[in-house]
């Protein structure tokens, strides 16, 4: 077994415990760590073909990895005009207006990130922007991905001049004469004028694709949870890993839709454990709602506007036997639900799986021993005491993204989420630390396109809980705050536990794989406002060098 790597001078950095291990170098074989111990007995594993790097007391942790991300279509998405600082109309009007003077006759413009809380109190329709769009086929995502606004042109391009039924909780905006107002909610509604569009060739994906999985891992990312294969996205992780260009290890939850008959459920058994030596398919991915900011969450009580009162799921029984075969299948699932109505109903459908499970014990007995279903649910913004500590009992994952909380909603919710629930409910937001206090597996993500996906920010946001762009803003609630420790496990241990590798992933050991950070400092002593800013010096995937800073 020959030595490939050797890293000397270290601090390694135990995320279980948060000690500095007593070894201080490493030696990698075979994508694992081979040997650990001091610098002379490690060096002398390396012969003339070993990569020797000396790290000059950097830290090295285990590969941080994003527990929820969209890496092909946010390949796809952040190749439109970024929308994301515009905080009012008058700043939305204006970069669209320069987007416009820089396109062809009859082009169309896309943008993304687009929050809603720059409309202040008008509606979010295309009315708001004319004349800047008048004329132009515009397709805007906003921020949550979840739905779309849409100029007149657009519409007209795709035959929308009205409403239509779907299978899902989707819906054409229309106002009172029945005329589309150009929002459009959830998936089915928005895909119906992205069709209309021009799309990318295949080979524009794969490079956009891998640019952006480049860049990821130079931010010290060595692993994701794909939360999608949908279009050609197999294909094109298949191609890149074929080439040696794809740098992060990735676990891939095909969806799973509303109406989705036997035959389809069927397909989507089968179709796990494929792909290649740095991806497979792992999991399902379903919705039990949508969001918040748009009124297609499913509360147990309406929103302010009397909205977000229904599943995404027209029958949520059907969504309760789905798992259920999931379950009985061995197949873990990944569950969008934000409002408190829709994370119980997904806590109770585990449950009910679980008790029909023969020989099952419990949730947790199942996922710590013999061959058990580790279910999660993904996002969970808002939620009462009760559903706290059922995380832990049924051994679901909690699946959260604290950077929604510091850069969608503000600490005196005047913000369109906070709004929307009223004072006792916005109350609620992120609950990071109660549900790890409650015995539950909290995993970190960044949901990226949605919100930027370097890990450290990440893990800064579940700390700090400010605005990224002005950390002098005061935190939303900073009793929900996670310490260092915590909010680097959810980056390490916790993805690895979720992905049932925690045996052999998420911790500096022998054995376990060579996916590495190297930071210039540690991540637990660094202040969280200073975190994001810390410099990555080396990333590792199964051995191999992703990126190198220069100063190494």
């Amino acid at each position: 077994m020959r030595t490939s790597l050797v890293l000397l001078s270290a601090r390694l950095l135990d995320p279980v415990t948060g000690d500095v291990l007593p070894a201080t170098a490493l030696a990698v074989a075979d994508g694992r760590i081979a040997a650990l111990g001091d610098d002379r007995e490690i060096r002398a594993l390396a012969d003339s073909s070993t990569t020797v790097i000396d790290l000059k007391g950097a830290v090295v942790t285990p590969g941080l990895t994003d527990g929820h991300l969209h890496p092909v279509s946010g390949a796809e998405l952040t190749h439109g005009l970024d929308l994301s600082a515009c905080t009012d109309l008058p700043s939305l009007r204006e970069a669209l207006a320069r987007e416009v003077r820089t396109l062809e006759p009859g082009a169309w413009l896309f943008g993304w990130g687009l929050d809603p809380n720059a409309f202040g109190d008008h509606p979010v329709e295309a009315a708001a922007l004319a004349p800047v769009l008048d004329g132009v086929p515009a397709l805007l995502q906003l921020f949550d991905a979840h739905s779309t606004l849409a100029s007149p042109r657009a519409l007209e391009l795709a035959g929308i001049d009205g409403p239509r039924t779907f299978d899902q909780s989707a819906e054409i905006v229309c106002d009172e004469q029945g005329r589309p107002t150009g929002l459009l909610l959830e998936d089915a509604a928005c895909e119906l004028v992205e069709r209309a569009a021009p799309q990318p060739t295949h080979a524009e994906r794969r490079d956009r694709l891998a640019a952006a999985l480049r860049a990821m891992a130079a931010t010290g990312l060595t692993g994701g949870h794909a939360m999608d294969a949908n279009g050609d996205s197999l294909a094109l992780y298949a191609e890149l890993e074929a080439v040696g260009d794809l740098p992060l290890r990735l676990r891939v939850a095909p969806w799973c839709q509303p109406g989705t008959d036997e035959a389809g459920l069927r397909a989507l058994i089968e179709q796990q454990g494929t792909g290649g030596q740095l991806w497979r398919v792992d999991g399902v991915k379903l919705f039990m709602d949508g969001t918040i900011d748009n009124g297609t969450a499913w509360l147990e009580h309406p929103d302010r506007h009397g909205e977000s009162t229904h599943a995404f799921w027209p029958d949520p029984d059907a969504y309760t036997r789905t798992i259920a075969a999931l379950h009985h299948a061995g197949v873990p699932t990944a569950t969008h639900a934000i409002g408190d109505a829709a994370v119980r109903h997904v806590l109770d459908a585990v449950e009910k799986a679980q008790a029909t499970t023969t020989g099952a014990k419990d949730g947790k007995d199942e996922q710590d021993g013999n061959g058990g279903v580790r279910h999660r649910i993904e996002h969970i913004e808002s939620v009462p005491d009760d559903t706290l500590r059922r995380f832990a009992e049924l051994g679901v994952v909690a699946s959260m993204q604290p950077t929604h909380c510091c850069d969608f909603t503000r600490a005196d919710h005047t913000d369109n989420w906070s709004r929307r629930l009223g004072e006792e409910r916005a109350s609620r937001a992120w609950r990071c630390r109660d549900l790890r206090k409650s015995g539950a597996t909290v995993v970190l993500g960044s949901d990226w396109p949605i919100a930027p996906f370097p890990p450290l920010g990440v893990m800064a946001g579940a700390r700090h809980r400010r605005p990224t762009r002005d950390l002098n803003q005061p935190p939303h609630r900073p009793d929900q705050a996670l310490n260092a420790l915590d909010a680097l496990q959810g980056l390490t241990t916790g993805p690895a536990f979720a992905a049932g590798e925690e045996h052999r992933a998420g911790r500096l050991a022998v054995g376990y794989r060579a996916d590495l950070t190297v930071l210039a400092d540690n991540p637990l002593t660094t202040s969280a406002t200073a975190l994001a800013d810390l410099p990555v010096l080396l990333t590792v995937l199964d051995g191999r060098i992703t990126h190198r800073a220069t100063v190494l």
